[in-house]
């Protein structure tokens, strides 16, 4: 599926589309980027394995988490892991940048991986977080879930490798993106 445009109002049949797909494949871990727990929300429940991947702390402001407690805390009732760290595009490297100037290959790697989509470049980054912090498991097939800004709007059959590792990553299918 290709939506026309990008954004929250594709997230509801982005989730329909990966559960359905979860449901045919037999895949048992859905990785879902959520910073306010909206969209990780809609998938509580509906898998064996729900991982919640969030903004690293101080992502909008110095000490600052989007999550909020309350949020966190109906999210882990409801089964669903959450893993709030560094990013695996960006982290440190994007500190070196702004601090130096320039342009370092794993930013290189993220603005290539956009050329998909936004959407596409986080299913690969957070799969790979989920992976790297022992939420999902090495060798398997799972769910993507991305977006473009808030929502989301992007889902892909992945299998992903370590960050040691990336490019032994593989996208399998994908099943929507603006």
């Amino acid at each position: 599926m290709y939506w026309k445009s990008a954004g929250v109002a594709h997230t509801e049949e982005t989730v329909a589309l990966a559960l359905q797909k979860a449901g045919e494949y037999g895949i048992r871990s859905i990785v879902v980027a959520s910073n306010s727990g909206k969209t990780a929300a809609l998938l509580a429940g509906k898998a064996e394995n729900v991982v919640c991947v969030t903004h690293a702390n101080g992502f909008k402001e110095p000490g600052v988490h989007e999550l909020s407690p309350g949020q966190r805390e109906i999210l882990i009732e409801k089964n669903v892991k959450i893993l709030t760290t560094t990013h695996v595009l960006s982290g440190a490297e994007r500190g070196i940048s702004r601090k130096f100037g320039g342009v370092y290959p794993v930013e290189i790697m993220a603005h290539t991986l956009k050329i998909f989509g936004q959407g596409v470049k986080v299913a690969v980054e957070i799969s790979v977080m989920a992976l790297d912090a022992g939420l999902i498991p090495f060798g398997e097939d799972i769910i993507a879930i991305g977006g473009t800004g808030r929502g989301a709007d992007t889902a892909v059959v992945i299998r992903p490798a370590h960050a040691a590792n990336i490019f032994d990553t593989y996208i399998a299918e994908i099943i929507c993106k603006p």
